[in-house]
């Protein structure tokens, strides 16, 4: 099955996510939260952003609004105000405000836990609602964002020319005891050392799986 969706054969795959597992056993996400709810709109408000940026703007927001109902009571415009620094601020904070009207009158004021419940909410795409249940539910999903698409295919690990054959590939090269942090150690290695502009070669430590051909030593 790996030779179908990978370059890698599956003891390389399997050593590729052991070697990122023993360096860092309990990966987390970077983005700050406080339960399911913030968690969502918070990765709602990650599009297009930073996580160091949606941090700096919520830090004051999920004190007074950490839940559909106290974020409903700030109103649009007090939305918009805490999350005014953020990209695309004007939309996200209507989008905000709709999944929320969604979550009370549909949910009961809870986060849904299936995908399809998930991408029914406004702003929700597909790779925020797998995260939302990775994080927050413990599914073993992989949401592929930049970082991931490129580590897929730079690597070798899962080529694909869109995000979603990378999330297919994934779906199937992944193996079993590695598929509930798998999302966070591609995220962590393609922001920190498998960069976009300058690979930082010389700090991998699976620099001797990885296929790409450029390596920068």
């Amino acid at each position: 099955m790996a030779g179908k969706y990978s370059k890698l054969n599956r003891t390389d795959i399997f050593n590729f996510f052991d070697v990122l597992a023993t360096d860092d056993p309990n990966p987390e996400g970077e983005l700050d939260y406080v339960n399911p709810f913030t968690l969502l709109i918070a990765v709602l408000l990650s599009a297009q952003a930073t996580d160091v940026g949606v941090n700096k703007a919520t830090k004051n927001l999920w004190p007074i609004a950490d839940t559909p109902e106290k974020m409903l009571a700030l109103g649009l415009d007090g939305v918009k105000e805490h999350i005014k620094t953020i990209g695309l601020f004007n939309t996200k904070a209507k989008n905000v405000m709709k999944c929320c009207e969604d979550l009370v009158s549909k949910f009961g004021s809870q986060v849904p836990e299936t995908q399809e419940e998930l991408e029914s909410l406004a702003g929700v795409g597909r790779k925020t609602a797998l995260v939302v249940r990775n994080i927050a539910f413990g599914h073993p999903t992989c949401a592929v964002d930049t970082h991931i698409f490129r580590v897929s295919n730079r690597t070798g690990l899962a080529p694909g020319k869109n995000v979603l054959q990378v999330e297919r590939a994934l779906e199937k090269v992944i193996p079993e005891p590695f598929r509930m942090h798998a999302h966070h150690w591609l995220i962590l290695h393609g922001r920190y050392i498998c960069k976009a502009r300058k690979p930082d070669c010389g700090k991998c430590k699976v620099i001797n799986i990885c296929k790409f051909k450029d390596k920068v030593l």
